[in-house]
């Protein structure tokens, strides 16, 4: 069962008043046996968290993959500089000259704005060389471990079109209360609604339409994929003439082993433009999909690169005085 409850969880997580009560009816168990074993799953951290992920965008920020080239004596502490940045979620050692990757965002009413973060992180870290990669086109940003195996190869993307919002304090207040990790406990949102003086219907009312205007993707469980048994992940960047970009983007995208597949700017020293993230259960599973992308694509430049360490990965927490301060430090 707790293969099930993994892909069944990561695939969206009930925002009702018992969610767990309504997993359990799905999967054809109690509530009480939900509880146990998602509790188990988190001690065993196998699950990392269960919230909103929400499009940064869309929430007003600002930001993009970045890959510093810093000396091997110095990559520890320019990650531990790197990391302390509240913008920064994702931050891998990855195999090329290139080897630190994380994902920068700053806060709408950031005064230094993204350029000048990445500058003044390119200078406290004594980084060599910086490209910065923000997304140009994205096809799809789904990260979801195939927990049964049963998980078709490819899977077809949706288009949604999206309703219209403004972010009001209201609305402001209810995401940050469901980007907070949920409890392992029958009424999970009871703590939000009462600090925010809610009721449920309203509650999920705005939740909803956080989601129907897609400024939320999804709720779900993120998993740790080494611990959830995805043991490899690698970052396949290709070189595809610009006008092609889109077909094979969207391509690509359809593999259901790619969460995250964009196109970026290219540079001289750096010509690849279309990134396709793949998990696997190991360094062999990836690479077998990466030969069979590049034979349906007939892309002959492409190159793969593996993470070999993990520095930072954990979700942004959005309207945070945390950015503020940093930015207080460096000005």
């Amino acid at each position: 069962m707790e293969n099930e409850l993994l892909y069944e969880m990561q695939n969206a997580f009930p925002m009702t008043q018992r969610p767990f009560k309504d997993v359990a009816e799905k999967l054809g168990t109690t509530e009480e046996e939900i509880l146990s074993t998602v509790q188990k799953l988190k001690d065993e951290k196998i699950i990392r968290q269960t919230s909103a992920i929400f499009d940064t965008k869309r929430l007003g920020y600002k930001s993009s993959l970045v890959a510093f080239k810093v000396s091997e004596d110095n990559i520890e502490t320019a990650a531990n500089i790197i990391n302390r940045h509240p913008g920064v979620s994702h931050n891998y050692l990855r195999n090329h000259d290139y080897n630190i990757w994380f994902t920068m965002a700053v806060s709408p009413d950031s005064r230094l704005g993204l350029e000048k973060t990445i500058e003044t992180l390119k200078e406290q870290t004594g980084a060599q060389d910086a490209i910065t990669l923000p997304t140009l086109k994205m096809f799809k940003i789904s990260v979801k471990m195939d927990t049964t195996g049963k998980r078709a190869k490819k899977e077809k993307l949706k288009k949604t079109a999206y309703q219209e919002i403004e972010l009001t304090s209201q609305y402001i207040e209810v995401i940050k209360e469901l980007q907070k990790d949920i409890a392992v406990v029958s009424e999970p949102y009871k703590e939000a609604i009462e600090k925010l003086k809610m009721d449920y219907d309203e509650f999920f009312r705005i939740a909803n339409h956080l989601k129907e205007s897609g400024v939320m993707r999804r709720f779900a469980t993120i998993l740790n994929h080494r611990k959830a048994g995805f043991g490899a992940n690698a970052m396949s960047v290709w070189v595809v003439p610009e006008e092609k970009g889109e077909e094979i983007g969207r391509q690509m995208a359809e593999f259901s082993a790619v969460s995250h597949c964009y196109l970026r700017p290219s540079y001289p020293d750096w010509p690849y433009n279309l990134f396709a993230m793949i998990h696997g259960k190991s360094q062999e599973e990836c690479d077998s999909l990466i030969e069979e992308m590049a034979q349906q694509s007939g892309l002959t430049e492409y190159s793969k690169l593996y993470s070999t360490r993990e520095f930072k990965k954990q979700r942004l927490v959005y309207f945070d005085d945390t950015f503020k301060e940093w930015e207080a430090e460096v000005l």
